[in-house]
């Protein structure tokens, strides 16, 4: 069985990401094999709010090279959830 931290990574600390929490919408790194239930009912358990949307997106990675070595960085899934109206989830609120 999986915890809700085995679903959620990590949320996604970007200034598009940030500008979305007035409109109830915090975007999260989630487990590449997740899906939107998963993630719904992650969200829900970890922290204590009404979770009325979740959209997804796969995240492919960059290809970096350090001079002549050539390299890519992992490819991510991304999943945005929007709370229910007058809900926050305030963990997050003060970290940028």
């Amino acid at each position: 069985m999986k915890t809700p931290f085995d679903v959620i990574l990590a949320p996604v600390l970007s200034e598009k990401a940030y500008a979305q929490y007035a409109a109830g919408k915090y975007t999260f790194w989630v487990h590449p094999d997740a899906n939107r239930t998963e993630v719904k009912n992650a969200v829900e358990k970890a922290f204590n709010v009404k979770v009325v949307k979740v959209n997804i997106a796969n995240v492919r990675g960059k290809k970096k090279r350090l001079g002549r070595f050539l390299g890519k960085r992992p490819d991510r899934k991304k999943a945005i959830v929007t709370v229910a109206e007058g809900q926050k989830i305030e963990a997050l609120e003060g970290l940028i």
